[in-house]
């Protein structure tokens, strides 16, 4: 695999073992365009290369990911589809990845971050963290994958909830309705996350790789479906007067107040 300088996240390799770390924590590992083309990037490096058997994924910090970076402006419908293509890619790499990926999720996961998680197939938490999907607190739609992975997961009745309140769980709620794997306490983390790839390196790598392809087959379908149609329908309230407030009551730290313009 070849050496990169990445500029937002990190990778390391031991053995059958590839890591790739979100390495924006002062900015809580939000995802910016760079960090949207740099990690399909190291996850499409890691499933072509034969020697690789599972891929972890973390982020550096407090936090596992918080999503998009409010800070980056999409003011015009061009910059959204410049970003929705990225967030695609996103998607779409971790959905065509053939090897097992872990999320080793050892802070908050929200927005996007959520969805990368989620999209994972194993995904072992620190009992500490949190999980959710708010874009609709922002007057948003939860177009980069939400709206795909959460029904897939914990069925409609419970997604439409959680996606309509944008309330996050605590891990331990999230692996109680089954939307994560495990839950451990943040010192067995390390532990819990080794002993899984442990297992899943040992295993089969050919029965592995197709078992899942199988599964995932169901999850490529459904994105063919609807993800387009839920980046579209993001990118409409991108350009509302209620994200823009939601944005500003964000950044002045006050509640927003919505008009359903």
């Amino acid at each position: 695999m070849s050496e990169k300088a990445w500029r937002t996240i990190l990778t390391s390799r031991r053995d059958a073992v590839f890591t790739i770390t979100l390495n924006l924590p002062d900015r809580l590992n939000a995802f910016s365009p760079t960090m949207s083309r740099e990690l399909p990037e190291a996850i499409r490096e890691a499933n072509q290369n034969r020697d690789i058997r599972v891929v972890v994924l973390t982020g550096a910090g407090r936090a596992f990911s918080a999503g998009g970076d409010m800070s980056e402006t999409r003011e015009t419908p061009g910059s959204f589809a410049e970003e929705a293509v990225l967030g695609r890619d996103v998607v779409y790499g971790l959905l065509d990845c053939e090897k097992p990926v872990v999320c080793r999720m050892n802070g908050d996961a929200i927005g996007l971050g959520a969805t990368l998680a989620l999209l994972s197939d194993v995904v072992v938490a620190a009992d500490s963290a949190r999980i959710g999907d708010p874009h609709v607190k922002m007057g948003l739609v939860a177009g980069d994958g939400g709206a795909l992975i959460w029904p897939m997961l914990i069925g409609p009745m419970l997604a439409k909830y959680y996606l309509l309140t944008g309330d996050l769980l605590p891990a331990p709620e999230a692996r109680g309705l089954g939307l994560i794997t495990r839950s451990v306490p943040a010192e067995l983390l390390d532990e819990e996350v080794a002993k899984v790839v442990r297992k899943l390196a040992a295993g089969a790598p050919l029965a592995i790789r197709w078992t899942k392809r199988a599964i995932n087959a169901h999850l490529q379908s459904m994105a063919k479906l609807q993800f387009d149609l839920s980046l579209a329908y993001e990118g409409v309230t991108l350009l509302s007067a209620d994200h823009a407030e939601a944005k500003a009551a964000f950044f002045e730290k006050r509640r927003p107040v919505f008009t359903g313009h």
